[in-house]
């Protein structure tokens, strides 16, 4: 049987022309609605873009074309009181590079090896600094070039992505390693840095940012504004032609108080030891000389020191990034026996009573020895000061007692911090009852008293205070330092001591350095001038131990001696401080030198150059001796350091105020030194005495 399977379908409709016509027009209108609705959508795209996103896309066009670049601003110079400079800026061909630009890190830091002439140490100092750095943030590669090195870079930029060739300025420091700590240095800006601002002159290439003392104290000062720089520029990145040019604005200049030269002669004049040097005018409190060595060299550490020189610093047990002025603590030894003396006359004493000194008092079960173990017969106060007697003191102070002494220490700057632009200062202290028992938790004893009249025990000072002592006692007023340079003087307020016990403190201070005193050694080789003032050696370690004179570095006394002249009609006082010299005899000769040089430079100088023949040269040549010496010692096998051992070390040098201070010590008296004149009754150099037999509360008196 046959099956018609059509018959199943369902019948489709039949379909005319004009049915045909009708479906034709409504297909057209839809898709010509749908093209329609898409021109009008696509034009008013287009007119948006070419209307309302012009200026945008103007831009973008025009940045194809043309690069603006900042032109990093140049810094405010510093200068000193005579418009000496003492940071400015030079002319500069430099190199750099952006580590996220490099396409190939290896092959362009090769490349540069050989075009610079840069030695394995540079280079592997080059890939430290591009390891550690973010990538958007400029690398120094080299700076200072000569013109045939930097053309040989710029030519060779195409082939070389990531490279930066500048031609601006850099910080230069005249006098290097003397300034270091006085005005710190410049640094690329860290990635910390540009977080909080998000300023993009901070990763310009070549601009640097203060990064210690006082560049980055007065940082916003300084810096100035950027300018800028518009070419054009093919679709490669060479550079086509200049179109303009917009002068950046230099940064506000930093005048001082300090002296340029003699504050590059004090720097020189400490030679290879460890100290500071302050120098105060004695009628504004203006700072003339603010020196601490051995120093870095600021325009070394400007372009990012490597491993190599890092070690160098890091080994040196001399601390070269301390700044012993603000930051080193010591004990003042003897030199605070003129304010020792002058709590003495305001607690009523009579400057004419004495006391047998046989070499030594007995206190409580303790004998307490002078450095004069054969005595000094009567002494009255006068030649308790410039024989520097340790029993006169011994003696009176159990009888007045330590309040008056630290009122009296305070009132002369000791233990103070002053109003400075500096980070920050190490005060010290200036021990009492009230402190003691506060920090230990025990009572104030009468050894406590004994050991702080001779400036031993708890007592810790900076040569800074020290300095700021001196120049009190000098003026009799209440002088504060000043770093800053203003054109008005200082209100200046009296120090509330009576001018005739100042009168005998300064006649016992000239009588120790020019007449029958321990201070011949200071005595200026200048006619007219009289300088006075009061040695000290402060203890470090046990006769036990060492003799305070030789034996390793660390174990040597350390050297203090302040002054001031002229005695009669003080002008200009000064502390110097050298840390393990051995005794105040190394202290003495380097500030009769320094005030030396304020009345005769030429005589000064031609005493540092014989000096500085046998030490090597200058402070910079004897960096620079080293760093060679450490370059054929190590070559690039120098350990790598981590960012966090860098902070580290310096925050080490820094904090010393946090130190622990010891409450036992074992240091005995000292030998003197040999005689150093022909006075009446023996005449080596002043020692303070802390106790001669069982241990005492005394502190070591170490800012190590």
């Amino acid at each position: 049987m046959k099956i018609n399977f059509r018959r199943l379908l369902p019948r489709q409709p039949h379909t005319t022309s004009g049915t045909l016509r009708n479906s034709f027009d409504r297909r057209s209108v839809v898709i010509g609605a749908v093209q329609g609705g898409v021109g009008t959508l696509l034009a008013a795209r287009m007119c948006y873009l070419a209307v309302f996103e012009n200026e945008k896309y103007k831009l973008e066009a025009e940045s194809n074309r043309v690069n603006l670049s900042l032109i990093p601003p140049r810094r405010g110079w510093i200068l000193d009181r005579h418009g000496t400079p003492l940071a400015s800026n030079r002319a500069d061909f430099r190199v750099d590079v952006i580590p996220e630009r490099m396409t190939d890190g290896a092959r362009t830091v090769a490349r540069l090896g050989q075009l610079l002439s840069l030695s394995p140490v540079a280079l592997q100092d080059l890939q430290d600094k591009i390891d550690k750095a973010r990538g958007f943030a400029a690398v120094e590669v080299a700076s200072g070039l000569d013109w045939e090195r930097f053309a040989a870079v710029s030519v060779r930029l195409p082939d070389l992505p990531g490279v930066v060739t500048q031609r601006g300025f850099s910080r230069f420091y005249p006098t290097g390693p003397s300034v270091g700590h006085l005005i710190g240095y410049v640094g690329t800006a860290s990635a910390e840095e540009y977080e909080k601002s998000r300023d993009p002159l901070l990763i310009t290439p070549g601009y640097k940012v203060g990064k210690d003392a006082l560049e980055k104290m007065f940082e916003q000062d300084l810096r100035g504004t950027p300018g800028a720089r518009r070419v054009e520029v093919t679709a490669s990145g060479r550079i086509v032609r200049d179109l303009d040019t917009r002068d950046d604005v230099q940064g506000k200049t930093l005048k001082l108080t300090i002296d340029a030269g003699l504050q590059d002669y004090a720097s020189r004049r400490i030679g290879p030891e460890s100290g500071a040097v302050v120098v105060i005018d004695c009628h504004s409190g203006d700072l003339l000389a603010m020196t601490s060595m051995p120093c870095f060299d600021p325009n070394r550490f400007s372009d990012g020191i490597g491993r190599l020189e890092w070690k160098m610093l890091s080994d040196d047990d001399h601390v070269p990034l301390r700044n012993k002025v603000l930051r080193g603590l010591f004990p003042p030894g003897s030199t605070v026996k003129p304010m020792v003396a002058l709590s003495f006359l305001e607690a009523g004493l009579d400057p004419h009573e004495s006391v047998v000194c046989n070499g030594g008092l007995r206190v409580g079960n303790r004998v307490f020895h002078c450095w004069n173990h054969h005595g000094h017969g009567q002494v009255d106060m006068m030649k308790g000061i410039y024989q520097s007697c340790d029993v006169y003191f011994y003696h009176f102070a159990q009888r007045i007692g330590m309040d008056p002494i630290a009122a009296m220490a305070r009132r002369l700057g000791l233990g103070q911090e002053f109003p400075l632009p500096v980070a920050g200062q190490s005060y010290g202290t200036v021990p009492d009852p009230a402190w003691k028992l506060r920090k230990y938790h025990k009572e104030w004893a009468v050894y406590d008293t004994v050991n702080a009249t001779i400036g031993q025990g708890y007592m810790l000072f900076n040569p800074m205070q020290l300095a700021v002592m001196a120049s009190r006692i000098a003026s009799g007023m209440k002088l504060r330092p000043r770093m800053l340079h203003e054109n008005r003087p200082p209100q200046l307020e009296p120090l509330g001591v009576p001018k005739e016990h100042l009168d005998l403190i300064h006649s016992a201070m000239n009588e120790m350095v020019n007449g029958r005193g321990t201070g011949a050694r200071a005595r200026l080789p200048v006619p007219g001038v009289q300088l006075a003032g009061k040695s000290g050696t402060a203890q470090v370690v046990g006769l036990n131990i060492g003799n305070g004179k030789s034996g390793p570095w660390k174990h040597r006394d350390h050297g203090h001696f302040i002054c001031f002249a002229p005695f009669d009609n003080p002008r200009y006082a000064c502390a110097v401080t050298i840390e393990h010299g051995g005794g105040s005899g190394a202290a003495m000769p380097v500030a009769r030198d320094i005030m030396t040089y304020l009345w005769d430079r030429q005589k000064a100088t031609d005493t540092l150059l014989e000096l500085e023949k046998q030490w090597g040269g200058t402070p910079k040549e004897r960096l620079d001796a080293r760093y060679r010496a450490y370059t054929a010692q190590y070559g690039v096998n120098a350990p790598a350091v981590s960012s966090e051992e860098e902070t580290a070390k310096v925050k080490e040098a820094e904090d010393t105020q946090n130190q622990p201070q010891p409450i036992v010590s074992d240091a005995q008296s000292p030998a003197p030194e040999p005689a150093a004149n022909t006075a009446p009754s023996p005449t080596p150099a002043d020692r303070p005495t802390p106790v001669a037999a069982a241990p005492s509360p005394q502190a070591r008196g170490s800012a190590q």
